[in-house]
């Protein structure tokens, strides 16, 4: 498959005199494929803001190439940037406007035809609310919006940071069929949330991002089996026995945490051993069952490092000292 969206070696470094040197990014790369929804996660802090709002011209690097669809950004943003829809942070609107006439002065703005406002109204569930005022609508209507400001263009990739904010579980189940469609209508989608159960249900591929270097990359599925590290949940006949189970198996190098009543094993690559070296010292097993690891925990695995001790590094904010011309509390490439 073709990349889409490609960055490679990405540095972003701040300096200040009360701080001294902070690091935003720090040789961060990223792949997206064509075609698929992939996940973009990190912890605040990580960079994760940054990238995207570097990948959009808002920040300039220190180093590193991007490319979007083929082409050297931020150069050639003027070329793709009508192929890109973004919504980074959150979105600002006028209070006083309808989502009709927010997203018809943005229609107008890029020269889109004017029925595309109906069309993404639907898309994303405004229809029927679309004449009233956004100082009215709820934050996860403003989402709503936002995501439609996005889609105005019917871009080929589609940047969406927090989509989810403010939903209710009705309406993340919408923006996740959503975002499979598009998908499947061949669009590429870049997702950023902190919803980790919705990117392993609805992602191909993901990036895990950590103090500005990227940690895991690749199918979900892949990443998942790279961290499942072999975890096994024991029980035995008699809970009064899991101590001596827990030294037998501990003698024989599994590590074991104890639980109540059950045991967890790591680094089990056949859990039939752990049957027969419980077997052969009178210990009966009642449960032996592999357990599947999730993105939830794979991420607070892979983020959980703490900073290098006088090593500072940037917090993802909306504005930043030394960078003129960025400002506000939201960025994108609506329309």
């Amino acid at each position: 498959m073709s990349a889409v969206l490609e960055i490679a070696g990405l540095r972003k470094t701040y300096r200040s005199r009360r701080r001294g040197v902070r690091h935003a990014l720090d040789g961060f790369d990223m792949r997206v494929e064509a075609g698929q929804v992939h996940g973009f996660l990190g912890p605040n802090g990580s960079g994760k803001t940054t990238t995207l709002r570097t990948l959009l011209g808002l920040i300039r690097p220190n180093g590193g190439r991007m490319a979007i669809l083929g082409h050297e950004v931020p150069q050639a943003l003027p070329v793709v940037a009508g192929q890109v829809g973004a919504i980074v942070e959150s979105p600002q609107f006028f209070p006083h406007f309808s989502a009709r006439d927010t997203l018809g002065l943005l229609a107008g703005a890029g020269q889109l035809p004017r029925q595309r406002v109906d069309e993404v109204l639907e898309l994303v569930g405004l229809r029927d609310r679309a004449g009233e005022r956004v100082k009215t609508y709820s934050l996860g209507m403003k989402q709503r919006l936002a995501v439609a400001s996005a889609l105005l263009k019917n871009p080929k990739l589609l940047i969406l940071d927090e989509p989810a904010n403010g939903l209710d579980p009705g309406g993340i189940r919408e923006m996740r069929t959503l975002m499979r469609d598009l998908a499947a209508a061949g669009m590429t989608v870049v997702l950023s949330s902190h919803i980790l159960g919705e990117i392993q249900l609805i992602c191909d591929s993901v990036t895990i991002i950590s103090l500005g270097r990227r940690v895991a990359f690749g199918p979900v599925e892949q990443v998942l089996a790279e961290h499942s590290q072999g975890a096994v949940r024991v029980r035995v006949e008699a809970v009064s026995d899991l101590p001596q189970a827990a030294e037998v198996l501990t003698r024989a190098g599994v590590r074991v945490a104890a639980e109540p009543d059950h045991l967890m094993l790591a680094g089990v690559d056949k859990p039939a051993t752990v049957s027969r070296l419980l077997a052969e010292q009178g210990l009966y097993v009642s449960e032996l069952a592999p357990v599947a690891v999730d993105l939830e925990s794979v991420f607070l695995e892979l983020t959980a490092t703490a900073p290098v001790p006088g090593q500072h590094r940037q917090v993802d904010q909306s504005t930043k000292v030394g960078e003129p011309g960025v400002g506000g509390t939201g960025g994108g490439l609506g329309a």
